[in-house]
């Protein structure tokens, strides 16, 4: 279906249901989110009123499935969904991520994860419960990850504790840059469960639902962050946090089946980055052609040292897309070792990349881009952060795409 702009993801053969979403995600995002996207990034505050619009746009369901009443959008969409997002306010783009997270891994990525009978039916009708609250409360699922170990990168099991006891779970532990924090209704932690005859294991993870308002779950500690300032991502503590067995979000166990399986789970913070990559391009040739509004239509398109920038940043970009356009495609459970390289190549290319196209921007931009009435300096600072994220940090892909290449599965060196 043809549309009357050039998403982040560029032209495609998109479907009328991509379409439809990619022309509502442009709409919002031109009309609402950057014009406030300065207003959240100057005060480090919460994108409330842009979760507003997500809400009643119906997007907060975005990757529910059609049978619980949700879009039921496949990775690939959500992916171009979330780069058009990022296109216009990276911390709403960055945001929407841990919440649609919390649907598509329990949704989509769910049904592709082998399960017992019991497991099955357990899981069908907890994320009914967890569904529902999205579809019909409006209801915000953030995702809190990182504790500041190693655990967050895949390699070593989750300090935060779960402790059974009658009727659901007491949770202890810290989660720190912990985005929608104060914002979220439900917080999805990845802890670790107790076991009495064995020592903590990956393999012994839990994904609980924990409220926003449970007793004994705190926000703590400042937020001033250099980028991505209005995911407000403050520290979490729980202090024998009770939560419900109908909170959990996968059964036990399927959790690290789904992190060995569908490593294209850990991608979904790409999409962003992409956006804000776009976003640098396109002021960088506003600003040439001295079409900026609120600025004097000064042309600066005629230097050849900025046409040969443009040319770069260009280039830079169209490869940035290609990768991820055939990586977001091609995710599956249980990818092949080509494929798996590629998708770490993809997520490095963008959050990479998309500093380096807002470097360009700014230096051929000039002085007048340092100011914070322009959004370029803003760019920089969140382009920059996509490269520290946790699971995959840009060293540790580097790490893992050099140790997967020259080692395949259980080879040791003597």
């Amino acid at each position: 279906m043809p549309l009357d702009f050039i998403p982040a993801v560029g032209s495609a053969d998109f479907t009328e249901t991509q379409a439809r979403l990619l022309t509502l995600a442009n709409r919002l995002g031109r009309e609402r989110f950057a014009p406030r996207a300065a207003q959240w990034d100057r005060e480090a505050s919460f994108p409330f009123a842009n979760y507003d619009d997500l809400r009643e746009a119906g997007l907060l369901a975005l990757c529910v499935p059609r049978e619980f009443g949700g879009e039921g959008a496949d990775f690939a969409t959500y992916c171009m969904v979330g780069a058009e997002i990022g296109r216009f306010c990276g911390a709403t783009a960055l945001t929407y991520n841990m919440h649609i997270c919390s649907t598509m891994w329990t949704g989509m990525l769910a049904d592709g994860i082998a399960m017992t009978p019991g497991q099955r039916a357990e899981h069908e009708a907890r994320r009914e419960l967890h569904f529902a609250r999205v579809v019909s409360d409006g209801a915000i699922y953030a995702q809190p990850f990182s504790e500041g170990s190693a655990a967050a990168a895949g390699r070593a099991p989750f300090g935060t504790s779960a402790r059974k006891v009658e009727g659901g779970w007491v949770l202890n532990g810290r989660k720190i840059f912990a985005s929608l924090s104060g914002a979220a209704d439900y917080y999805g932690i990845l802890c670790t469960e107790e076991c009495a005859d064995h020592s903590p294991d990956m393999r012994d993870t839990l994904y609980i639902a924990v409220p926003g308002n449970a007793e004994g779950l705190t926000v703590t500690g400042e937020w001033d962050p250099m980028g991505m300032r209005g995911t407000v991502s403050r520290t979490l503590l729980l202090k024998d946090v009770f939560v419900a067995d109908q909170e959990q979000l996968m059964p036990r166990g399927v959790y690290y089946k789904a992190a060995q399986t569908w490593p294209a789970m850990f991608f979904t913070l790409s999409p962003t980055y992409l956006g804000v990559a776009q976003a640098a391009y396109d002021f960088t040739v506003q600003y040439l052609r001295g079409e900026v509004p609120g600025q004097p239509p000064v042309k600066r398109r005629m230097y050849p040292t900025k046409q040969i920038a443009v040319a770069q940043m260009r280039i830079q970009l169209e490869n940035m897309r290609s990768i991820f356009w055939r990586v977001i495609h091609e995710a599956c459970a249980s990818p092949s070792k080509d494929a798996r390289m590629r998708l770490y190549a993809a997520h490095y290319t963008v959050m990479e990349g998309a500093n380096d196209i807002a470097r360009l921007a700014i230096r051929t931009c000039g002085g007048q881009s340092m100011l914070k009435d322009l959004p370029l300096e803003r760019l920089y600072r969140d382009s920059r952060c996509g490269a520290l994220m946790l699971p995959w940090t840009a060293e540790l892909i580097m790490d893992r795409m050099g140790r997967e290449t020259l080692y395949e599965a259980g080879e040791r060196d003597e």
